[in-house]
């Protein structure tokens, strides 16, 4: 994945989602950068990669799924925090997605069945 902020068609590019935890959790938010028209994104989001930036300054890829049947999800490749904790993939349902200024905030809900 390459990061950018240029507006390319989906799955040419990976959008910057900048996460306010080191790991998320149900109730967790991160926002989502670059994308030409965040208020169409929000009202019906599309399949795009992500690179998370959690609060520790690491990053990790991450997928977004807005129509998988479970609603939307968000698959999180395994990564290791600052302090040194590892955390295992894992694929997040997404609670909501917001309109921010310039960026689309997604509220992460409970775990997606694997």
């Amino acid at each position: 994945m390459t990061q950018s902020s240029s507006t390319e068609p989906a799955g040419a590019q990976a959008f910057l989602a900048v996460c306010g935890n080191t790991h998320l959790f149900p109730g967790a938010r991160c926002r989502v950068q670059g994308l030409s028209d965040p208020t169409a994104f929000a009202a019906d989001p599309r399949p795009v990669e992500l690179v998370l930036r959690l609060s520790d300054d690491v990053v990790t890829e991450a997928e977004l799924h807005p129509s998988r049947p479970v609603g939307p999800v968000l698959t999180v490749s395994a990564y290791t925090t600052g302090a040194g904790t590892t955390i295992e993939a894992r694929t997040w349902l997404i609670r909501e997605f917001a309109r921010r200024g310039d960026d689309v905030e997604l509220t992460i809900g409970g775990r997606a069945e694997s």
